[in-house]
């Protein structure tokens, strides 16, 4: 892998502020083995412009943890997740300061997009970060986490807790067990060529 990226400089209040207007662009591939999909970005993750940036998520030691990387991937690392069959998107592409400030109709729309974007890439799961929006989002009241019956477009669903350091409901090694299992999963149902 390599090291060569450099962390972005930390964002000023004025960053911050400017980071409603900013988007995240997706890390994405064809026929991936994992891809991982956030609520929307942060205003920190937007300011610098790369996924799970804010300090204190716990993405990027889950993922490692889990089994995923080989070492501690830094937000800026992002792109390296691809060479490893990994990539990451949103369920809504808006940034906000906390996922609460998205509306059922910014979930729904942000659902269907999504479910087209499996339409084009055709990941083997789709690991969504979040318990309550992907019931939102999918019309899935009842969901819980890990694998869920249906798939879209043949890309089987997987459903984790949300990383951010503010769901307090799960503890790193939680997170950690529950990312291997996805990982353990994937391994074990990747078809060949993918």
């Amino acid at each position: 892998m390599s090291r060569a990226s450099r962390p972005p400089p930390k964002p000023s209040k004025a960053d911050l502020a400017a980071a409603v207007h900013k988007t995240v662009p997706d890390v994405i591939a064809p026929n991936l083995r994992v891809l991982f999909c956030g609520i929307n970005p942060g205003l920190y993750t937007a300011a610098i412009g790369h996924h799970f940036g804010r300090p204190g998520n716990r993405f990027w030691p889950a993922l490692h943890q889990g089994g995923f990387t080989d070492r501690q991937l830094k937000p800026w690392d992002e792109q390296e997740l691809l060479s490893l069959g990994c990539g990451i998107t949103n369920v809504v592409m808006r940034t906000t300061a906390t996922a609460a400030e998205l509306s059922t109709e910014e979930l729904l729309a942000g659902g269907r997009a999504l479910a087209s974007k499996l339409k084009r890439y055709r990941p083997a799961y789709l690991a969504v970060l979040g318990v309550g929006a992907y019931r939102t989002a999918f019309l899935k009241p009842r969901a819980e986490l890990g694998l869920q019956p249906e798939a879209i477009a043949d890309s089987r669903i997987w459903v984790l807790p949300n990383p951010s350091g503010l769901n307090a409901h799960y503890r790193q090694s939680d997170l950690s067990a529950l990312f291997s299992e996805l990982r353990a999963a994937a391994q074990l149902q990747q078809e060949p060529g993918r």
